[in-house]
């Protein structure tokens, strides 16, 4: 029996010809990544076993982008650490306020992650580099302390689920409805400790733009990681951004997947996953009229460049609701700027939404735009536990961006078309 796509990249890095299914390796990694949150801890774990440096000061990055700017003196500590771990070590990749981004956006858009490599995160969302072909996933703080020292992390070869995407999707539909379709129809725990291979036809449809976004999203179904093929796509992505060289694994053509789901992308709608789960959701036409008091475009999910002209191709000309506050956050500074050199921010705030420098801020309800008790978001997020945007007594409802946006207008759940 043959290898997964997932099976050979970890192969590879082990030494291995062959690994299967539930087997354990150490294999060498090509990149450890931390943030504001989950850096400190991994630095006292890094410091308490004694270690005197790291595997590789370039393989190593470290992005401040939950608390930043720092929202108060606890995140300016934490980032303070950071800072001088960073200056101490030499840390080639560290980014900081100017020059940061949202981890999973600024990574891929600095080059830092290719094909084939092999990453680990202490950030749940690591698995968002899949989509260029990469096996990527979230650790602890424990596991990224031992991957800054050795340049290695244990694994259990996971199993395998094979999506296979066929047609074209209509317009407005992103790769975060085909997502959230998927992550609806297997549920939370679908692909628990599982890769999630996408392939199929309707690959030339989704844009890097929306496998980055489905990728970021395997973890939502338990998934170890979520995977691509490599394809022209992925490769004109990657070849402006690094000369660092990179290798192209195929799955075999026996490889064992334990189930295979077809997805007709033409027969997608507008997707809307209801509190308190992702896997809790509805079509559009299922939605029925929920008011909404906030609505969030941004995030290592959708706050990449296509999100921000999507967004903008429905709200210009037209106005927020009075009394909804909408929030625009940019992935990283370059898509900011990107943005501003298109008239997006114009469009923005002439529509009376606030735009934001790169931070994670809202999402996890940290900062820049926590809901009080009651109260109702819209976001383009990736989680909508209890209490996940603020109070505990508040509802997220996760959507992709053109459902955002037009929510934005109409002061409920809304489609584009009704706009």
């Amino acid at each position: 029996m043959g290898m997964t796509m997932t099976q050979k990249i970890l192969a590879g890095h082990a030494g291995l010809e062959k690994v299967v299914a539930g087997q354990l390796i150490e294999a060498n990694l090509d990149l450890v990544l931390g943030n504001d949150i989950t850096a400190p801890v991994a630095i006292n774990e890094f410091n308490s076993a004694k270690s005197k440096s790291v595997f590789n000061k370039s393989k190593i990055a470290l992005v401040m982008d939950h608390f930043t700017p720092n929202k108060d003196i606890k995140a300016a500590e934490q980032c303070k650490a950071v800072r001088t771990f960073a200056k101490q070590f030499e840390i080639e990749n560290y980014f900081d306020v100017g020059e940061m981004g949202i981890e999973h956006c600024l990574l891929p858009e600095k080059g830092l992650v290719v094909p084939g490599d092999l990453i680990i995160g202490a950030d749940s969302h690591t698995c968002t580099y899949g989509a260029l072909g990469a096996f990527s996933t979230g650790i602890g703080s424990t596991d990224m302390a031992a991957g800054m020292a050795t340049g290695k992390a244990w694994f259990k070869v996971p199993c395998a689920l094979k999506f296979e995407l066929k047609g074209k999707p209509a317009k407005w539909i992103s790769g975060k409805d085909v997502i959230l379709h998927i992550i609806g129809l297997i549920g939370v725990d679908g692909a628990l400790y599982k890769s999630m291979e996408f392939v199929g036809d309707g690959l030339n449809f989704l844009s890097m733009d929306d496998r980055l976004c489905m990728a970021n999203m395997a973890i939502e179904a338990g998934a170890k990681n979520g995977i691509f093929p490599v394809d022209q796509k992925t490769i004109e992505f990657v070849k402006d951004k690094t000369n660092k060289p990179y290798k192209i694994y195929e799955a075999d053509s026996d490889a064992e997947y334990e189930k295979t789901y077809i997805i007709e992308l033409s027969q997608l709608k507008l997707t809307v996953s209801f509190p308190h789960l992702p896997d809790n959701t509805r079509t559009i036409d299922n939605v029925g009229k929920v008011e909404i008091d906030q609505v969030v475009i941004g995030s290592c999910t959708n706050g990449r460049m296509e999100d921000l002209r999507t967004s903008a191709e429905i709200l210009k000309g037209k106005k927020v609701k009075k009394g909804l506050r909408c929030i625009i956050i940019p992935g990283t500074n370059k898509i900011y700027l990107q943005a501003m050199k298109e008239g997006l921010l114009e469009i923005f705030i002439n529509s009376g939404a606030v735009v934001s420098t790169p931070t994670c801020g809202p999402c996890l309800g940290g900062h820049m735009g926590v809901l009080a008790k009651g109260e109702r978001a819209v976001a383009t997020t990736n989680r909508n536990f209890v209490g996940r945007m603020g109070h505990p007594e508040s509802e997220v409802y996760l959507a992709s961006p053109a459902v955002a946006a037009a929510t934005a207008i109409k002061g409920y759940i809304a489609s584009p078309e009704e706009v």
